[in-house]
């Protein structure tokens, strides 16, 4: 660590009582913004220059402003062995031996966070949880560049990496500074498609009347990189005053005890939205700076301007408006969720079947695991499974009561039943979400508990009622009002369901079904051990004969 840049930082956790590490890493993330200015300037010719300033200001950051010797040692340690992975092993388990690798050493870093941790102080678990999705990805790229094409399919082939990326590209991809400690993540191929400026290749009408031609013209990208960095500095703003107001010290003490129940219940929304600011901020100033750098660059939209939108990671709106579980999920951690479902739900499956429990199983366990061991996470994740079964069976067999018959068109009351989803998805989110924030098993449960466990005892009578001759009872009232009963996908299908049925950050789609899933192939593997048996003893017996 550099001592005249500690001084400064110092000073202001004095000042302000702010962590002096959590200063550093808004420090780091503003400065970025000049020097993603600069990187963008470098020429595009000289790409090897741009993977070296990269380079130089990542270990700047690592060592200069935080002193992590022994981060950088974690992060070399990864990175270096699954580019030896994935050069030097062949075969269909490459991939997840890199996985394995990654994710096993990502667990001993949880572990020693778990057990020697300090709040406040950063070290390397969040730039290696980025790392890991980085280059789990990486891995099964190497793979599928090595594969026939006709095997692929289209988003396999657009990040395929037939050649072996150079020490340095690869090492430039991994320090990418803008995304360093808090994401966002990307794969290898679109950090390619942006240093040799391909990413920016247009088509343009040629000078022969129906001809055309490539055009490479990188857009401008600092007014949404500015407009980023201004909600950015909003939402944290937002956050040290609310976090003035709404706190888990507070929520776990006596005085929270002389509130009213309903009182309670509004404290805890307001603990979740506090705690989701601090995300917000963090996650739109990255997301700038990687504009800035014009690596956010998505294409054209429908009126020819440039979108920035290649590496969000929330959408706040969305979220905070959600009228669902699945619409809360998939506008947070975008990325994690995009990572979880091409690179572990999609790569279990077996080719040519349809994903089942396994994918499920393994996606969830991936989530868990990469969140990290505290206890909070597993309580979060194991509620909010059975809460999207809930809402999955809401959707199938009450949603269909406020539409019209054609199962599209919104009806009488059917703002009636989004104002409830929005309450219920909502209150009951910042319920679930509890845990994850207070990370203690003991003071979670101490928390719902103050709360008379509202959540949890709505989900139980919500399962027991689906369980029993009142879920019949709805399907018979159901065809009555159109003409046919809820099925297994409900009376119309939105496309967020088609897109990833495995649950929205690893989280099971339906757990129940899961179960029932494991309990059939358990059997079925029982019965064909017991089959073989018979053979076996059959087979022995004629030979006796």
């Amino acid at each position: 660590m550099l001592p005249f840049i500690d001084y400064p930082f110092a000073w202001l956790e004095n000042a302000t009582g702010a962590a002096k590490d959590e200063l550093k890493l808004i420090f780091t993330i503003l400065l970025s913004y000049p020097l993603a200015g600069v990187l963008k300037r470098l020429p595009d010719a000289e790409p090897a220059k741009k993977n070296l300033f990269m380079i130089g200001v990542s270990l700047f950051y690592m060592i200069g402003v935080f002193d992590l010797w022994t981060g950088l040692r974690t992060l070399s340690v990864s990175a270096g062995g699954a580019y030896a992975i994935a050069k030097f092993v062949h075969g269909p388990y490459m991939p997840w031996i890199g996985f394995v690798y990654l994710m096993g050493h990502m667990f001993i870093s949880h572990i020693e966070r778990e057990l020697h941790g300090v709040p406040g102080v950063v070290d390397v678990t969040g730039a290696q949880m980025v790392m890991v999705m980085k280059l789990t990805a990486f891995c099964w790229s190497v793979h599928d560049g090595r594969l026939l094409e006709e095997d692929l399919s289209a988003f396999q082939k657009d990040r395929a990496l037939p050649v072996m990326p150079s020490v340095l590209d690869y090492t430039a991809y991994v320090l990418f500074f803008p995304s360093l400690f808090a994401g966002p993540a990307f794969d290898f191929a679109e950090y390619r498609r942006w240093i040799d400026c391909t990413m920016f290749d247009v088509t343009t009408p040629g000078a022969t009347k129906g001809t055309t031609k490539r055009k490479r013209k990188i857009p401008k990208s600092h007014r949404p990189a500015i407009w980023k960095a201004v909600c950015g500095l909003g939402w944290i703003a937002a956050f040290m005053k609310f976090s003035s107001w709404y706190s888990t010290e507070f929520a776990l003490s006596d005085r929270f005890l002389g509130y009213s129940l309903l009182r309670r219940i509004w404290y805890i929304y307001a603990l979740g939205f506090t705690a989701r600011l601090k995300y917000y901020g963090a996650w739109y100033l990255t997301e700038g700076a990687c504009i800035l750098s014009g690596l956010g660059y998505n294409g054209l939209d429908e009126n020819k301007k440039p979108r920035w939108d290649r590496l969000t990671n929330v959408n706040p709106w969305a979220l905070e408006t959600a009228e669902n579980t699945r619409a809360y999920l998939e506008s947070w951690n975008m990325n994690t969720n995009k990572w979880l479902k091409n690179y572990v739900y999609l790569r279990v499956t077996p080719k040519g079947e349809r994903p089942g429990f396994r994918s499920s199983l393994a996606t969830f366990g991936t989530s868990a695991i990469w969140h990290g061991i505290s206890p909070g996470y597993y309580l979060t994740f194991l509620t909010a499974s059975f809460a999207q079964t809930v809402a999955k069976y809401f959707r199938r067999h009450i949603r269909p009561f406020f539409m019209e018959p054609d199962g599209k068109t919104p009806g009488k009351y059917k703002r009636a039943y989004d104002i409830f989803g929005l309450i219920a998805t909502q209150i009951g989110f910042s319920y679930i979400v509890a845990p994850f924030i207070i990370l203690d098993f003991k003071n979670s449960l101490i928390l719902w508990g103050r709360v008379k466990f509202f959540a949890h005892i709505g989900i139980l009578l919500s399962m027991l009622f689906f369980s029993s001759p009142g879920k019949a009872w709805l399907n018979q009232q159901l065809k009555a009002k159109v003409g046919r009963a809820a099925t297994s996908e409900g009376l119309h299908r939105s496309p967020s369901a088609s897109d990833f049925r495995g649950g929205a950050l690893g989280l099971p789609d339906d757990p129940m079904k899961d179960i029932e899933g494991i309990q059939r192939e358990i059997l079925a593997k029982k019965e064909e051990m017991m089959a073989n048996r018979r053979n076996s003893m059959n087979a022995t017996s004629k030979k006796t004969k």
